[in-house]
């Protein structure tokens, strides 16, 4: 088990678009050596009141700073007290959680991000092996982020809802419109969003991996407030489901109901 509690310190923290944050945070080497692509981080609130961590995904990693990128969105009142750290600020943490994906396919790749589900397609593409990767990312208007970071890394296809960037409308118009194929799919966004890849992916037999999105209480797979419904019986539980914190957030497509 490599997750572990600690004060991290704040080194950086800018604005990359209307309400969503990119914060730097320097974290012990064991933890930065055990973060992959797809596992997120739980930060507590200096607020006593507010009991619960918030859990926000790894964005990118730097070994060589020793620190984590988590690009979120103020969401409530937690988010909000993060969004005021700056440079120098501790901030108490708990991670790596959760499984990630796993980066060892040589597969034709197809990364698919939506809105907060697009900061973890960074470090994924950084540390995916195989030689070919697409990455079709969703935004609601304009306000894009990340979109020069993940060009650096995959050829990137943008739509948004409004049509003010890339083609008018959903992930799946711009992948059919762009005539995309892969091999793989890894995606990371709303339900919705992931129910339309999932239902593709089987469409077309392509291999496919979902990180789900749930709302998540302890983030270490202790009180159940995170489960998804699956195929399969959960060993845990003994019915079928599984927790996202822990058993996920990354699952295979075939494997969760949606």
């Amino acid at each position: 088990m490599n997750r572990k509690m600690q004060q991290a310190a704040v080194l950086a923290q800018k604005e990359l678009a209307p309400g969503v944050f990119d914060l730097w945070i320097r974290v012990s080497d064991d933890v930065v050596e055990a973060a992959g692509p797809g596992q997120f981080v739980s930060l507590y609130s200096k607020e006593a009141s507010r009991l619960l961590p918030r859990p926000i995904s790894i964005c990118e990693i730097n070994t060589d700073l020793g620190a984590l990128r988590l690009v979120y969105r103020v969401a409530g009142e937690g988010t909000k007290e993060f969004s005021g750290y700056k440079a120098g600020d501790s901030v108490r943490i708990l991670g790596p959680l959760g499984n990630g994906y796993d980066v060892s396919s040589e597969k034709k790749a197809l990364l698919i991000g939506g809105g907060i589900g697009i900061p973890p397609m960074l470090e994924l593409a950084k540390q995916l092996t195989a030689e070919e990767k697409i990455a079709v990312l969703g935004y609601a208007n304009e306000h894009t982020f990340l979109l020069d970071d993940i060009k650096k890394r995959a050829k990137v296809y943008v739509a948004t809802d409004d049509g003010s960037v890339g083609t008018h409308g959903t992930v799946i118009d711009a992948i059919k419109e762009q005539n995309i194929e892969a091999e793989i799919i890894y995606a990371c966004g709303p339900t919705p969003m992931l129910r339309a890849v999932k239902a593709y992916a089987k469409e077309h037999g392509i291999e496919c991996w979902l990180s789900l999105e749930e709302r998540m209480a302890c983030g270490v797979g202790a009180c159940l407030g995170c489960v998804c419904e699956t195929t399969e019986v959960d060993e845990h539980s003994q019915v079928h489901n599984r927790r996202v914190c822990k058993d996920g957030p990354v699952f295979r497509a075939e494997d969760v109901e949606l």
